[in-house]
């Protein structure tokens, strides 16, 4: 493991919280991105306003931020007619971050789904494991490339893509691995599940056991559903937890997309959020540096040192 991965790793186990950043897709809309355009094009074509975004970020207290990578797989990128990039759009990605990190923080080369479903689940020949693993080996390869600090696997909804790409990374550098997954909450039976019916127990355990070195949850409903995902996380784990939920739930008028939570209103919900064990915060769709400036601000104010084993026993009362 490189001496900046171990870093964050010790961190967290010695019981500080680190701040992750917030959303990318938000941002590039923001500065002009057309509906159906490509976000990782524009490591390429618009660098100085992906790189503006990272430095926002890291201004607003981020001390992890990622790479504008979401979508870099091959599989993924096949959609645009960019697959021959795929080496290429990675690895400019982790630099423009790079370029811009400060002192005493972290780039974390982002890794989401393919948008193709495993064999199990398609109605066409779908996804095998082997060609999971090698195509996001291939993109965690340009990241490394790049000098990201360690990888992080998120949004990822079928557990056979997920810990496909935690095993890919593992193949490729010895940083650490973070790995997330979308859980839709289910009213009806209030309770949090992937789309094929992982709990957050279950999700914590496997990607736990395919070699990821920190877990959790991204996406989804927002903080108030995160605090629940990482409580039943803990209660079974010590390992390092990590959220970044959305900035609640999209409202659609017309062609606009806003979200339910505005900065403040989301930040008042971070203090319940580290109580439940989180040790890495951070925000997703909807959100912005302002969000993660106050995000920020309550880790400042609200978090004590302590060790993993502490969280996980107050999880438990």
């Amino acid at each position: 493991m490189t001496t900046r991965g171990r870093e964050v790793l010790e961190r967290v186990r010695a019981g500080e919280v680190l701040v992750f950043d917030g959303g990318y897709g938000t941002m590039l809309f923001a500065a002009g991105l057309a509906n159906g355009g490509c976000p990782e094009l524009w490591n390429d074509t618009h660098a100085e306003i992906v790189q503006g975004i990272h430095k926002g970020y890291f201004d607003a207290g981020s001390q992890i931020v990622e790479t504008n990578t979401f979508g870099g797989s091959r599989l993924k990128l096949d959609e645009y007619k960019l697959g021959e990039r795929t080496r290429e759009l990675n690895a400019k990605g982790a630099r423009l971050a790079r370029a811009v990190a400060p002192r005493d923080t972290y780039i974390a080369g982002s890794i989401g789904p393919t948008s193709r479903l495993p064999r199990d689940y398609a109605l066409d020949a779908g996804v095998t494991d082997e060609e999971y693993v090698a195509t996001f080996r291939e993109q965690a390869e340009a990241l490394a490339e790049g000098g990201v600090d360690l990888f992080a696997v998120e949004t990822m909804m079928f557990p056979q893509e997920a810990t496909a790409a935690v095993r890919a990374c593992k193949q490729v550098a010895d940083v650490p691995v973070m790995a997330t997954m979308f859980f839709q909450y289910e009213e009806l039976h209030d309770r949090d599940r992937t789309m094929w019916g992982e709990s957050p127990a279950d999700v914590a355990a496997s990607l736990l056991a395919a070699g990821a070195d920190v877990v959790g949850m991204n996406c989804g409903r927002g903080p108030d559903r995160a605090i629940v995902i990482i409580r039943e996380m803990r209660k079974v784990t010590d390992a390092p937890l990590v959220a970044y939920p959305n900035a609640g739930l999209p409202i659609t008028k017309g062609d606009t997309v806003t979200y339910e939570l505005g900065p403040e209103a989301m930040a008042r919900d971070y203090p319940a959020l580290l109580d439940a064990g989180c040790n890495i915060v951070g925000a997703c769709c909807g959100s912005n540096p302002e969000h993660i400036r106050l995000i920020a601000k309550v880790v400042r104010a609200e978090r004590r040192p302590r060790g993993l084993g502490d969280a996980r026993r107050e999880a438990s009362l």
